[in-house]
């Protein structure tokens, strides 16, 4: 059996404020982050868990075990484990003394719960597809949690500690997306919707206490106003500025500390692989060579991101650069567009989010597009809800363009259904051999041979990383630096001044 005991990093959390109106005044020992996207829920393990974890993870959701701001695995609910030697059956030794928000013990039986529900019939969270070679949860004793695995997952412990795979405790399933029960050491007090998310300390944490009183999220969708909100004092934290092109005002200014730090999500413009003409993989490749990545780097995010040509961001140490597979060559993109039987090219319709990035991207690949033939008619979609339902779960699009926060995602290409409708038997069998290695070298030879595959197939363009651009005044100290995981953990937050 192979030992994993880490320490856990320990931490306290932070943050309340509850600015907003004119006239409240901010509570010193409170911390307020703002996030664009506000969620539909706040339980991370439906449906979407991205914008839901960001307000709730490790804030007031735990796991088994939890990613830290290094990117590195750390035990949380579980204090320490074992993996078999052939990598099928994972051993969690489970930490004593926790209970949740509504005083229910947290244990073994809990925790099978929550980790068979993710696996259930029907089950929405949107990265079960993670945890599907989980063939069998066991509960022996109150302390002992035991996965059987039908085949190994190399990759298991990484997204267990994931905000979609968090523990929850069963009686609250109904009601965690509007008033969720977790273990961590802040407690949802009020969701105003359209406007903020309110946590207070909870005094029944079973970790240190959290060395502020509170924290808030606020959403807060315009990148103007985002700044606009630091600048008076009515939030905080920033944890991802929306717009680039604002935050160099923060750089030279003694009151505020802003950090370009490596970030997770990838920009990729999507196709609907089952319509045509983005069947045909000259067609796909015309495309991305229409776009010179460089130039819409600099003119969407004012330089501030890294041009990719797969589905990995340069953040993760098993990144490799593939942009010179189909670099910027219009002359070269249009006599594909004529081989694949479009010499008079074709238009086609751009279901975009409103999101500032994904808006400004659009605008720019319109005109690219234009001088190869190709006219892209630009549909503005709300985001989540419509591009949710529109184009991700109803497929309904030709084209879309999104950010994909989640590390470690290139996995999203072998699921099926999934809103690329790309089918490619090739790579589903390359995945599998990822999850089957069982040294790092394979592992890592795994990850680059699926990168290369889907870089030469272009189920979608590759465009761009987008970094984590933080901004949060001067004195507040442990804010993640660097994106992992995207996330507003404010566990290790604390006032100096």
């Amino acid at each position: 059996m192979t030992r994993h005991l880490l320490s856990l990093a320990g931490g306290c959390l932070a943050v309340l404020l509850a600015a907003g109106t004119a006239g409240l005044a901010q509570d010193a020992k409170g911390v307020t982050f703002a996030q664009s996207v506000e969620p539909q829920g706040l339980d991370p393990t439906v449906s979407s868990p991205v914008a839901a974890g960001q307000v709730t993870w490790q804030n007031v959701f735990e796991g088994l075990v939890a990613i830290d701001r290094d990117g590195q695995i750390v035990p949380q609910l579980a204090t320490e484990w074992t993996v078999s030697d052939d990598g099928l059956t994972y051993g969690f030794t489970l930490r004593e003394g926790v209970t949740f928000q509504n005083g229910v013990p947290f244990d073994s039986a809990v925790a099978k719960f929550a980790i068979d529900r993710i696996l259930s019939e029907g089950s929405t969270n949107g990265q079960k597809a993670n945890y599907t070679a989980i063939a069998d949860v066991q509960a022996p004793d109150p302390q002992t949690l035991v996965l059987k695995l039908s085949g190994r997952n190399a990759d298991l412990l990484y997204w267990l500690g994931y905000p979609a795979a968090v523990m929850v405790e069963p009686s609250s399933t109904d009601t965690n997306g509007t008033t969720p029960v977790g273990t961590g050491p802040f407690k949802v007090d009020e969701w105003r919707k359209g406007d903020r998310v309110i946590m207070s300390a909870w005094d029944g944490y079973w970790g240190d206490a959290p060395e502020v009183s509170g924290v808030t999220a606020r959403f807060i969708g315009d990148a103007q106003a985002q700044a606009a909100a630091l600048q008076s004092g009515q939030v905080d934290i920033v944890g991802d500025l929306s717009a680039p092109e604002l935050f160099a005002q923060f750089t030279d200014d003694p009151g505020f500390t802003a950090v370009s730090g490596a970030g997770e999500m990838e920009v990729v413009a999507g196709m609907n692989n089952a319509h045509p003409p983005f069947d045909d993989l000259r067609v796909r490749q015309a495309l991305m060579m229409a776009i010179d990545r460089p130039s819409l780097v600099e003119a969407v995010s004012a330089g501030q991101g890294t041009p990719i040509g797969t589905h990995f961001s340069p953040a993760n140490p098993l990144y490799q650069d593939l942009t010179e597979l189909f670099p910027y060559d219009p002359e070269k993109a249009r006599a594909l567009l004529a081989e694949a039987g479009h010499g008079d090219g074709f238009s086609f319709d751009f279901k975009v989010p409103n999101r500032d990035y994904a808006q400004r991207s659009a605008q720019i690949m319109q005109a690219f597009f234009a001088q190869i033939g190709v006219t892209a008619n630009i549909q503005t979609s709300d985001f989540p809800a419509a591009w949710i339902q529109d184009v991700f779960k109803d497929t309904n699009y030709d084209m879309t363009i999104i950010g994909h926060a989640e590390p470690l995602d290139i996995g999203i290409y072998a699921r099926d259904p999934y809103y690329f409708n790309y089918d490619n038997p090739a790579f589903r069998d390359q995945m599998d051999a990822i999850a089957s290695a069982t040294t790092d070298a394979e592992r890592r030879e795994g990850y680059r041979a699926a990168q290369e595959m889907l870089a030469r197939d272009l189920p979608a363009l590759f465009l761009f990383s987008y970094p984590k651009l933080g901004v949060w005044k001067a004195g507040l100290e442990g804010v993640w630096e660097n994106g992992p995981v995207p996330a507003n953990d404010m566990t290790d937050a604390r006032w100096t001044k």
